[in-house]
């Protein structure tokens, strides 16, 4: 199909949406030492708690961080949690000398909500041990705070919590890795519902940041083919598959993998050209709007895997739905290191890594094999079918054990 085709075709495949529900708060934050703009989107609340991440990046917009606010609430519903959705975001360099000053006067100024009702933890641009640093500073001890304080014996749940986020786990800490798990997780279900064995599966990951190279790791470690990785220097091609572990050792601390160490054999392509790589799966892991209406007809894939949030535009999403290429959102397929926090923070798993993998894995699986179960019978999106989940969620209160 060419691009006027698909272009002709989104008028078919995309249906009347209802309004979007308007998120319960917008703020805007203006540092007073640097200018940078930040932004709190408190999408929806749960017994007084929403839960999301605080990103820093250039260019960062309210409208992003609403949309991602937005999917957090979509996160929480799908996976039963006890919570809201929010999201923080900060137009700054993460690179810049100054940005951990300016993410620590941001924690400052939203404090009256980190202190009561909004649980954060990373992002793109925020370590979860950068923003534990400056919760420290600011005598809030770690993120999660909002909902420790809820606790019977805050200091005894704050040991129980960072015994899990500390517990070593696939060649890092489990929850650093815990996201990365879930989006193979996502993947080999995939392959799982559509009989595809695991040797024979290729995959294309965009980026091999925190969730990217989780992902990467442990799908080599199941014995697919992880033929193709970009960061932001390129993308990194081998049709027999690359060696991920190798690779991901040389990266530095943004992520990026050293050329000086990859091998001759290896092609060094663009970094755009990891969209139109062929591959069974196509992981979208870096950054939001990733996939637009100007590069998803370039997608060879047969499914494409949200790790990062927001990785695709509405209209490229039905774009690809005319071609029968599904997309699993991110809400379902990058969920699993918010769900697993909740876990922990409910007592659900503890500290045990193989306990919080199979929760996971048990759980991916489930709702792989519904979405993509409805888009075989019907043609229905995996997004539309999520929602669905979603909208069953239990009403129950939180309990911090």
């Amino acid at each position: 199909m060419g691009h006027g085709d698909a272009r002709a075709a989104l008028a078919e495949v995309v249906p009347a949406v209802a309004r979007e529900p308007e998120p319960l708060l917008r703020l805007t934050w203006t540092d007073p030492v640097t200018g940078a703009r930040g932004y709190l989107v408190v999408h929806t609340l749960v017994s007084g708690l929403a839960t999301g991440g605080t990103r820093m990046r250039a260019g960062c917009t309210m409208t992003e961080v609403e949309d991602l606010a937005r999917g957090m609430a979509a996160k929480t519903a799908t996976f039963d949690l006890p919570v809201g959705g929010a999201k923080g975001g900060i137009d700054f360099d993460p690179k810049d000398p100054a940005a951990t000053g300016v993410l620590e006067r941001f924690c400052e100024a939203m404090r009256p909500w980190l202190d009561a009702h909004w649980v954060t933890a990373e992002d793109l641009g925020v370590p979860q041990h950068l923003i534990d640093e400056v919760f420290a500073r600011l005598g809030l001890r770690q993120s999660y705070h909002a909902a420790i304080r809820r606790a019977p014996d805050p200091d005894r749940t704050l040991r129980r919590v960072r015994a899990g986020l500390d517990a070593p786990a696939g060649g890092g800490l489990l929850g650093d890795v815990i996201g990365g798990y879930g989006v193979a997780q996502a993947c080999l279900a995939t392959a799982g519902v559509w009989g595809w064995r695991p040797a024979e599966t290729t995959v294309a990951i965009q980026g091999v940041g925190t969730m990217g190279g989780g992902a990467a790791w442990y799908l080599h470690e199941a014995g697919m083919r992880v033929v193709a990785v970009a960061d932001a220097a390129g993308t990194l091609y081998h049709p027999d598959g690359l060696d991920i572990p190798a690779l991901l050792d040389t990266r530095d601390a943004y992520g990026e993998i050293d050329r000086e160490k990859v091998p001759a054999d290896v092609r060094r392509l663009p970094r755009s050209e990891i969209t139109g790589i062929t591959a069974d799966i196509l992981v979208p892991a870096a950054i939001s709007y990733a996939i637009t209406p100007d590069n998803s007809t370039d997608v060879a894939a047969k499914v494409v895997v949200e790790a990062a949030n927001a990785a695709t535009t509405p209209a490229a999403e039905a774009m690809l739905a005319a071609r029968g290429i599904p997309v699993i959102p991110d809400f379902v397929a990058n969920a699993g290191a918010v769900a697993w926090a909740w876990w922990l923070l409910l007592g659900e798993v503890g500290a045990d890594p193989e306990d919080s993998f199979r929760r996971l894995r048990t759980e991916m699986i489930a709702k792989m094999v519904r979405l993509l179960g409805e888009w075989d019978a019907g043609r229905v999106p995996p997004r539309e079918t999520a929602h669905r989940l979603g909208a069953a969620r239990t009403d129950r209160e939180v309990r911090i054990p």
